[in-house]
């Protein structure tokens, strides 16, 4: 029977590609695009429009089309649940990856046979010389499986094991019921679900805001490697600054598209002229 792995994105599905390569193996790899810790969730198993219009006003990009791009993903989901593949589910200590583990969960659950995980860990970063070092001093140990190199994946691929059928029916319930409180983000800390606010980000943001202009991207690094118990990625980061100039809370000066020339100020001062 062939193997689906499925991972979280599409830097881990890389990831993962190059060590199944390595080890002389084939099986497909298959990212499932969704960042699921944060946005509106009520609904998202039966319409493609409601991840899409949030993504949509999250990243301000006109040309791409949202809506194609998700009904793509649920014809994807779709197909997964449909499918006789033994599937492997690759997840780490992030919301987001737990999400993904209990959706698959919740779609695939009436052939529960099928169902096996690797799980990652931060110890499993940790004494390595890696990229997301700074991961290793998080309390809360939010990591995800695209932060691992490829060669700790190979070593991991022996790790594919079952998921017995009382924890995918556990996993399943809890997808429901994540979906039905429907919060603005959501954090996983010990073993448990609950919701946050995009306030906290935007408090982050305003702690590190002066009366000088600074690399927003300074501000950023701060934020994202905050212990939120989840991991803010950078395009929701930049929605929130956005919507902090929108507030008249802080000002920003650059190509809010290009990182490196983007800077940010408290609105406290006047702003001047861009």
């Amino acid at each position: 029977m062939s193997t689906i792995h499925l991972t979280n994105g599409d830097v881990a599905a890389e990831s993962l590609r190059s060590a199944l390569a390595l080890a002389g193996r084939d099986d497909r790899v298959q990212p499932l695009r969704d960042d699921l810790a944060v946005g509106p969730l009520r609904g998202v198993d039966d319409a493609p429009y409601v991840r899409a219009d949030f993504w949509e006003r999250v990243t301000a990009d006109t040309q791409r089309d949202f809506v194609r791009e998700f009904r793509e993903q649920a014809a994807v989901l779709d197909g997964l649940s449909n499918d006789t593949a033994n599937l492997v589910v690759w997840h780490a200590e992030s919301a987001s990856d737990q999400l993904m583990l209990r959706r698959v969960c919740y779609l695939v659950r009436n052939s529960p046979q099928r169902l096996n995980e690797v799980r990652l860990s931060i110890a499993d970063l940790a004494g390595r010389a890696d990229p997301q070092a700074w991961a290793h001093t998080r309390k809360d140990h939010a990591t995800s499986v695209g932060m691992f190199a490829r060669d700790v994946l190979q070593a991991h691929l022996p790790d594919a094991a079952p998921i017995s059928v009382l924890r995918i029916s556990r996993l399943a319930l809890e997808w429901q019921e994540v979906k039905q409180a429907n919060g603005e983000t959501r954090r996983w800390r010990d073993n448990t679900f609950t919701n946050g606010s995009f306030a906290e980000l935007d408090t982050l943001i305003l702690e590190r805001a002066s009366d000088d202009w600074q690399p927003a991207a300074r501000v950023a690094a701060y934020v994202m490697t905050a212990e939120l118990w989840y991991l803010a990625s950078d395009s929701i980061v930049l929605w929130r600054m956005r919507e902090l100039v929108t507030q008249r809370r802080i000002h920003l000066r650059g190509d809010a598209n290009e990182w490196r020339s983007l800077e940010l100020r408290a609105a406290s001062a006047p702003c001047s002229p861009q």
